[in-house]
């Protein structure tokens, strides 16, 4: 029989800590797991954003390859290389085709690499799910960058 009295209740977990801009810091790792425990760590309305985007890339993709590097979800093909990342910053969470303005359209957001184009998703916005399908669709079809 255990003595609760004596347990030390100062070690609850307080979650993973939440970076500049509200970004989860996790442990990097492979697979859906690390994926997983990043969206669950995703603050207030944008959890469901990480949830609605990690659902719509593994219909559109079913052969995905999932990882944790940097703090944020990567997208690929295994060998093949990752086309699609996602980050939470203060005020939308940002989605990053790698090889963006090879899509069509291109999404609309340009970046200081030439060829990674960026969707930000913002609380009140209306997703355009037929047109992110697309974009994923697409990506996935192009080569992937070896990070």
């Amino acid at each position: 029989m255990t003595d609760r009295s004596t347990e030390d209740s100062s070690t609850e977990d307080t979650g993973p800590k939440l970076l500049s801009g509200g970004n989860p810091q996790v442990p990097k790792g492979e697979g859906d797991g690390p994926v997983q425990a990043y969206i669950a760590a995703m603050p207030g309305w944008k959890q469901a954003v990480g949830q609605r985007l990690d659902e719509l890339i593994v219909r559109t993709v079913p052969e995905v390859h999932k990882a944790v590097k940097w703090n944020q979800p990567f997208y690929g093909l295994e060998h093949e290389g990752w086309f699609l990342a996602f980050r939470c910053y203060t005020n939308y969470v940002q989605v990053q085709f790698f090889r963006g303005s090879s899509l069509d359209p291109v999404p609309p957001k340009a970046s200081k690499h030439e060829e990674v184009r960026y969707l930000d998703i913002r609380e009140t916005d209306e997703l355009d799910t037929d047109q992110l399908r697309s974009w994923i669709e697409q990506a996935g079809r192009l080569p992937g960058e070896k990070m």
